[in-house]
């Protein structure tokens, strides 16, 4: 069978945000397959090849026009410094032009205030989406017709997928390599660049917290701890005796620094050990329920579906690694 790179388009105007940018080639870019090939081929590109100018004081050469969306497989829409004086909901000529020569069957992302084009373009009514928490409140008065969830780091509707500030477009293109390739490629990208592997899109975006706990304040300790004992039932008394805080105290605190509670998070973990045993293990479903902290194969299917809509046989199909 031939080899076919998934292909990627990134679309960029005047004021892009060069973090945004970077991160989007370094992430997609930097997957690979087991025998080493790219899964992914990421191009620039822009209304017209040449210099387009950033938030910083750089510049970048763009090689490629608009028409090189026409052959993505993916579209890519970062933020840029328009989205951030938008004060009616009418899409430019030169973004119209954008959506006129994108194929119907391809995928769309955006990150940060990215969404306000496919919001102005209709492509977001009716439909769940998000956006940076700071221009929020605007962007649910320009495009009412818009769900606006501020309070998460992504939004995944299947063929149009939204995330909120810069940061969370390294969680986006981990949850698309993920969802195109399986946990464990994801994980090797976010070894490689030195990132979480997986924060789940429902985390809070924007966590208040004036003033940093100190390390034996924080619950960091008892969290990297958990992580070894995934296979135990971890009640929340245990991890609040273990960060030797009360169960009321650990709670807060914990909710504070992730944004989750602690049965959520340990959901998400679990669910994260189950997709990396079944792409690179030969246990059984049973085995794999013990040691993710699961306990049965039934909580396990029911865990594994809510979280990806597959069953355990389903997705070891899907992304088994050689």
């Amino acid at each position: 069978m031939t080899f076919s790179p998934h292909r990627v388009a990134v679309y960029i105007r005047p004021g892009v945000p060069p973090m945004e940018l970077g991160l989007i080639h370094q992430l997609l870019g930097g997957a690979r397959d087991p025998d080493g090939r790219p899964l992914y081929r990421v191009v620039t590109c822009a209304r017209r090849p040449g210099s387009v100018r950033t938030t910083a004081d750089i510049d970048v050469t763009v090689p490629h026009g608009i028409d090189a969306v026409e052959a993505a497989d993916t579209v890519v829409i970062p933020a840029a410094e328009p989205d951030y004086e938008i004060t009616a909901p009418v899409l430019a000529d030169s973004d119209a032009e954008l959506f006129a020569r994108i194929r119907r069957d391809t995928r769309i992302a955006t990150v940060c205030t990215g969404a306000a084009l496919p919001a102005a373009a209709g492509l977001l009514d009716g439909r769940r989406a998000t956006t940076h928490w700071a221009w929020a409140d605007r962007y649910a008065a320009l495009f009412p017709r818009v769900r606006w969830d501020p309070d998460v780091l992504y939004v995944d509707e299947g063929d149009l997928l939204t995330a909120a500030g810069e940061a969370a477009g390294i969680d986006l293109c981990l949850h698309l390599i993920r969802r195109d390739h399986g946990a464990a490629v994801a994980a090797d990208v976010a070894r490689r660049t030195v990132v979480p592997p997986h924060r789940e899109g429902g985390q809070a975006q924007y966590v208040p917290s004036p003033v940093p706990p100190r390390a034996d304040d924080s619950t960091a300790a008892t969290r990297q701890w958990a992580l070894t004992h995934l296979h135990r039932p971890l009640p929340l008394a245990e991890l609040a005796g273990h960060a030797a805080m009360s169960t009321r105290t650990f709670t807060r605190r914990f909710r504070q620094e992730t944004g989750l509670s602690p049965a959520q998070w340990l959901t998400a973990q679990r669910v994260a050990r189950v997709r990396e045993l079944l792409e690179r293990t030969d246990h059984t479903v049973d085995r794999i329920a013990a040691e993710s902290g699961f306990g049965t194969a039934t909580a396990l299917r029911q865990q594994l579906r809510a979280a990806v809509g597959l069953s355990p046989s389903a997705y070891r199909r899907t992304f088994r690694q050689p």
